[in-house]
């Protein structure tokens, strides 16, 4: 995941990006105030992350997952979210820069789309019937892009190594309370401007009461995922993720997540990622060649401070073989790693 450079010019586009939707906020409350029945619909979001990494080894070595995965005091991303929602249609404008929000957009090969982390528009059809065109983020998997909506800093190996984006159509049900339908058609997955690889991905969800089963396929590759959770306790929460791919052949991989959470304040919640993951035919996310497996632990204090999150980790990872590079001349089949992050969200 090679980190890309930003142009002066694209950060200079990102500033007029939030000082037109700044322009817009005054605008809208004057509306809302002239009409008490129209709500204002311009928002900005979005949230800041840095963290601290190390690893209890020679060599500071990061498991091989998405963005948590620099040495000492490292950077994640600044993420804008400009979105307009109206009567029957609206559309998000969702950018990013720094290393999290490259390796999030890396199959972005054109130089204006580097930096689009979500760009789409929709329109309600009708009652409980919405169309949906352009990019937006996954909807297979537990975790997310965005460090804010994740209670776990680093990421698992089956959102690693699954899709991050799609960009095509999708239609969206509801078909009745907490009963949901989605499906959609897509280009190849991660590209984000255009069909470049003339490749048709075709994909389904159906939501039940807050669980998930979600299907992504096209082209010699089909994913099956699971995606849900359920409250133990009024304190006490329980999300699972289970998922499998394969590609033509024998190739693929599996796995499943179990993400127990304790809330114990207001302040403060402790969570823990438990992940097996599994690989066939050198799938590539631990291995080139063979067959591979690793079982990650994960421990997760979350502080919350108004709109600051504070998180300390750590992780432990464990495979079938020696595939972490522990010092210039040794490898070795574990790895126990530390960190530290910082999140402010808007």
């Amino acid at each position: 995941m090679a980190i890309k450079f930003i142009k002066m010019k694209k950060i200079n586009s990102i500033i007029a990006l939030a000082i037109v939707a700044i322009a817009f906020a005054p605008a809208s409350l004057s509306a809302q105030e002239a009409d008490s029945e129209k709500e204002a619909t311009f928002n900005l979001s979005g949230s800041v992350d840095t963290y601290f990494r190390s690893s209890f080894t020679e060599d500071p070595v990061a498991p091989g997952t998405s963005f948590a995965n620099l040495n000492g005091f490292a950077l994640g991303m600044a993420n804008f979210i400009v979105s307009y929602e109206g009567e029957k249609s609206g559309f998000v404008a969702d950018v990013v820069f720094g290393p999290r929000g490259s390796d999030a957009v890396f199959g972005s090969v054109g130089n204006s789309s580097e930096l689009v982390n979500q760009l789409y528009a929709y329109y309600n059809l009708g009652d409980g019937v919405t169309v949906t065109m352009g990019n937006f983020n996954t909807f297979l998997g537990y975790e997310v892009i965005s460090p804010a909506a994740n209670f776990n800093y680093s990421t698992s190996y089956m959102f690693s190594y699954g899709p991050f984006s799609h960009t095509g159509l999708k239609l969206d049900f509801e078909l009745a309370e907490d009963i949901s339908l989605m499906l959609g058609v897509f280009n190849q997955t991660d590209e984000t401007e255009a069909n470049y690889s003339r490749y048709t991905a075709f994909g389904a969800q159906l939501g039940l009461y807050g669980q998930y089963l979600n299907f992504l396929g096209g082209d010699g590759y089909a994913q099956i995922d699971y995606t849900g959770g359920f409250d133990l306790g009024d304190t006490f929460f329980l999300g699972i993720n289970a998922t499998s791919a394969s590609l033509e052949g024998d190739m693929g991989f599996a796995g499943v997540a179990l993400y127990p959470q304790l809330t114990t304040s207001d302040n403060f919640a402790i969570g823990f990622r438990g992940e097996f993951f599994s690989e066939t035919d050198g799938f590539g996310a631990l291995v080139s060649e063979g067959d591979a497996d690793n079982f990650s632990l994960t421990l997760t204090g979350s502080y919350t401070s108004g709109n600051f999150i504070f998180k300390p980790e750590l992780r432990i990872d464990s495979a079938s073989s020696e595939i972490f590079a522990i010092s210039p001349t040794e490898t070795a089949d574990s790895l126990s790693s530390f960190v530290v992050a910082m999140i402010y969200s808007f």
